[in-house]
């Protein structure tokens, strides 16, 4: 696969949204806005009761953010806008009626791992490390970081951005809360989210709905917090430090 791609597929009730790029699945705004607009599309769609959000590719489930767009940045607005992309798909699974279900197959990095804790139940294999390395080029996980905190809790959610050089084991991800299953194969990760989704379809549609408002209380004021977040990474990546750091990647 050489070229990147956000699509919807829908089968037996089941909404499978899947993006791919092949610099390690990095995600660009343009990519961002278009997985915003299928998880919309997918909440809306009367014939979708679950939605499973997965990526392409065997090794990495998603990179994060796009380090070619974060070097092109020349001002706050544009930075801030750059974030945003990533709270708002944050805020479409949040507010997505639909049980989401996220498919993590291999490392996520950064808004990578973001992605993973907005979910509603998160899946992941043995390969699926994770990692918050923002503070690595002078930022931080400020827009993913009520996602990820809300399903790890602050202490662990310490540990991850301020050891922003390691990669934590997806066991350690699952003791903490963000994978619920840990498998020992892709094949084994697409087996049990085969038969979750099957076992949630075969429920009432309006309990899952009620079940899925229930979890995410007390987030109603997420898309103010978020584009405010966005607003601060936006300015520190324009930082000397950052701008360094960057010079890196190119």
């Amino acid at each position: 696969m050489s070229t990147s791609y956000v699509h919807l597929n829908v089968e037996n009730k089941v909404g499978y949204i899947e993006f791919y790029n092949p610099s390690h699945n990095a995600l660009p705004a343009a990519m961002l806005a278009r997985l915003t607009e299928l998880i919309g599309t997918a909440g809306a769609d009367p014939s979708v009761t679950v939605i499973v959000l997965k990526s392409g590719g065997d090794r990495t489930f998603c990179a994060g953010a796009s380090f070619e767009e974060l070097i092109a940045i020349s001002n706050p607005h544009q930075g801030a806008e750059f974030f945003e992309g990533f709270a708002n798909v944050i805020n479409a699974l949040r507010n997505c009626p639909k049980i989401t279900i996220g498919r993590v197959q291999g490392k996520a990095v950064g808004g990578g791992v973001g992605l993973a804790a907005a979910t509603d139940y998160c899946m992941a294999t043995t390969h699926s490390e994770i990692k918050l390395s923002e503070l690595t080029i002078g930022i931080g996980p400020f827009v993913i970081e009520p996602a990820v905190t809300r399903k790890i809790g602050l202490s662990a959610m310490s540990q991850l951005s301020l050891e922003a050089s390691r990669f934590f084991s997806a066991q350690w991800a699952q003791e903490k809360g963000l994978f619920m299953k840990v498998c020992p194969s892709i094949g084994a990760l697409d087996t049990e989210v085969s038969l979750l989704a099957a076992q949630l379809c075969a429920y009432n549609p309006e309990a899952l709905q009620k079940l899925k408002k229930t979890f995410w209380e007390g987030t109603e004021h997420w898309g103010e917090l978020l584009n405010e977040r966005a607003s601060v990474s936006g300015r520190l990546v324009l930082s000397d430090f950052t701008k360094t750091q960057l010079k890196k990647y190119k």
